[in-house]
Formats: structure tokens, C-alpha cells, sequence
């Protein structure tokens, strides 16, 4: 058994017996591991309220080698998500990219998913309300590209053939990206119009100014990587918070 000390957010916490909590972890040195957390519910556990969901911090661990739970001995907490628990649109956006690193990064180190998880968390607390659903959508695109799975746009995803730099594109969901004209007419495509084109760059660029989009545009693009999750990464997996996000049943029409 190896101590290990490494920066990580907390992805989920469920109760364990009457003392003590499972905890999910993104790590940056150690991929999404599982820990016990022994006495965090006791009333002077030396965890406090540290172990809350989307908190960021410093895990210490012993990594048991031929098990998949390990022993979470403490947890320094840096940063509590009180700019994401204060508004809905940004706490459902955040548990978004929590499943998705929960069920589809790896258990080995990976630290470009966990760079842009913390990344995407500290910008959806703090960016201005107007923005918010936009750069939610950003996050999850930014989080679906740093796994391996970003849709190609700059040539045909089939055969490498041109797409047009300009205007509406033709994109197919299960082939992964932009057509050629020929294989569009094979397979089929939808046409992403260029404004959407254009935002869905934007997505994709992290250095990218904000992208401004009505409602419409705003629930079509949601739309468009929920079912790209689900296909590319999710395999049938049942993914409540993406449908929470998606069917955004929560909010005003």
C-alpha cells in the first residue's frame, strides 16, 4: 500500500455505513478512483464538510494495489463550488462534466481531462449569468475533445475529402463530424447552418471569445453533443444528469 498525494475533485459522496462515506475522485495523477472515507459523517470528522460534490482540493490516499477502493486519510479542501450551488443553469452544466469524467475518464492518469474539468468548474462559477448556458456548452464540448472524442470539422471524417471552410456544413452524428458532399449523399448529414458551424468552432476553441446565442440556438446545441455523448461515449449508459441538462424541464420557456 502506497500513500499517495495528489490534487483532485470530488465527483460524487454516498453514504457507507453509519460513519463513513464512498467517495468518486478525479485525480490528476491517478485518473477517477474510488476511496473510502472513514468517520467523514461522524460529528468531528476530520473531513468537516470538505467531501461535498465538485469540491477541489489536495486527496490524500493509500492506493491499495490489486483493489479498485482505496483509503482516503484526509482531504484539503481549496475551492467549494459556491458559485455553481447558487445557480441552477451553472450546477447543472457542472454535473454534466462530473458524469462524464465519473463514467468515461480512465482509471490511469490522464491529466488534460482533469486540467479541463477544473478549468470548465472555475469558469462556470464566475463568468456572467448571460453567458452561462453558453459556456456550459463549451465545457462539455472542451471535456468530450480533451477524452479523444472531438468531432472532426476540418475535413471529411469518411475519407479526408474537402468540406467547404464556409457556410452550412454537413455533419453526421454517427460517423463523427463534417462530410464531404459525396459521402453526405452516401450516409446522409444534417446541415448545421453556419452560425451554428461557427459557435460549434468556438466550442471547441478554449481561447475562443464568448459565443452569444438566442434560446433557440442555445437548445439546439444542447441538443447536438447530449446525443454525441451518448453515442460516442455513453453506449447505453444511463446518463441522469446529461437528460437533466438537456430537457432543461427546469426552466422558464
Amino acid at each position: 500500500m502506497a500513500p499517495v498525494t495528489t490534487p483532485a475533485i470530488v465527483l460524487s459522496a454516498i453514504r457507507y455505513s453509519e460513519t463513513s462515506k464512498i467517495v468518486r475522485l478525479a485525480t490528476r495523477d491517478h485518473g477517477v478512483q474510488s476511496a473510502i472515507a472513514k468517520g467523514a459523517l461522524r460529528p468531528r470528522s476530520r473531513f468537516g464538510a470538505s467531501l461535498q460534490p465538485l469540491s477541489e482540493g489536495v486527496a490524500h490516499l493509500v492506493m491499495h494495489p490489486l483493489r479498485e477502493l482505496h483509503l482516503l486519510t484526509a482531504f484539503d479542501v481549496g475551492r467549494v463550488p459556491i458559485g455553481l450551488a447558487e445557480d441552477l443553469e451553472r450546477y447543472a452544466a457542472a454535473a454534466v462534466l462530473a458524469e462524464v469524467v465519473l463514467r468515461f475518464s480512465p482509471s490511469d492518469p490522464h491529466p488534460e481531462s482533469y486540467d479541463t474539468l477544473r478549468r470548465a468548474l472555475v469558469s462556470l462559477a464566475t463568468v456572467e449569468r448571460e453567458d452561462a448556458e453558453a459556456e456550459g456548452l463549451r465545457a462539455v464540448w472542451l471535456l468530450v475533445a480533451s477524452l479523444g472524442f472531438a468531432p472532426g470539422l476540418d475535413e471529411c471524417v469518411r475519407d479526408g475529402g474537402i468540406v467547404q471552410p464556409e457556410g452550412d456544413l454537413p455533419f453526421n452524428l454517427r460517423e463523427g463530424g463534417a462530410l464531404c458532399p459525396q459521402c453526405a449523399a452516401q450516409v446522409g448529414a444534417t446541415q448545421l447552418p453556419e452560425r451554428a458551424r461557427r459557435a460549434l468552432v468556438a466550442f471547441l476553441d478554449p481561447d475562443a471569445a464568448p459565443v452569444r446565442l438566442d434560446g433557440r440556438d442555445v437548445r439546439a446545441h444542447r441538443r447536438l453533443v447530449a446525443r454525441f455523448v451518448r453515442f460516442h461515449l455513453g453506449e447505453g449508459a444511463a446518463l441522469p444528469a446529461l437528460d437533466f441538462w438537456e430537457r432543461r424541464s427546469w426552466a422558464a420557456r
